[in-house]
Order: C-alpha cells, then sequence, then structure tokens
C-alpha cells in the first residue's frame, strides 16, 4: 500500500516537473516571437521615411505602402529601386 502511494506521488511529481519544461519552453518561445515580431516592424517603420523621400506622387507612395503591407519589406525595396531607376532614366 505504501509502495503504491509511493509510486503515485512520484508519478504526480514527474507529470508536474515535465509540464513546468514544457511551460518554460513556451515562454522561451514566446520571448523569441516577440523579439522577432519588434524586429520585423522596426525594419518595417524604417521603410517609411524612404517611402516618403523617394515618392513623388501621391499615388506611388499609396502604392509602396501597400507592397510594403501585403507583400513586405524584400518587395517594397524592390519597388523603390525602380522608382529611382525609373527617375535616373527618365532624367
Amino acid at each position: 500500500m505504501t509502495l503504491t502511494l509511493e509510486n503515485r506521488s512520484q508519478n504526480k511529481e514527474s507529470s508536474l516537473t515535465q509540464a513546468l519544461r514544457q511551460i518554460q519552453q513556451l515562454n522561451s518561445k514566446i520571448a523569441l516571437l516577440e523579439q522577432q515580431l519588434q524586429d520585423y516592424v522596426h525594419q518595417q517603420q524604417n521603410l517609411i521615411p524612404a517611402i516618403a523621400e523617394i515618392c513623388v506622387s501621391p499615388m506611388q507612395e499609396v502604392q509602396a505602402l501597400r507592397i510594403l503591407i501585403y507583400r513586405g519589406e524584400a518587395a517594397c525595396r524592390q519597388y523603390l529601386r525602380s522608382v529611382l531607376m525609373k527617375r535616373k532614366k527618365d532624367s
């Protein structure tokens, strides 16, 4: 009887320890995802002044912002480069 109670107690402790370890792993993953989100937002915010500086018309600004929102930073940078190249070509 005593052995059975000890085994149950050990199993409960083992389950609690395992659950605590899983919670700690999830907290680590959440912290990593939060950092990645902050980095992503910061990168996008850095593009907004560049959009305002490079785009000469409101339509270009709207297009650049749409690309930034829907396709991401790399596509927006590519669009801004194409705007600059077109401007140089037209000059």
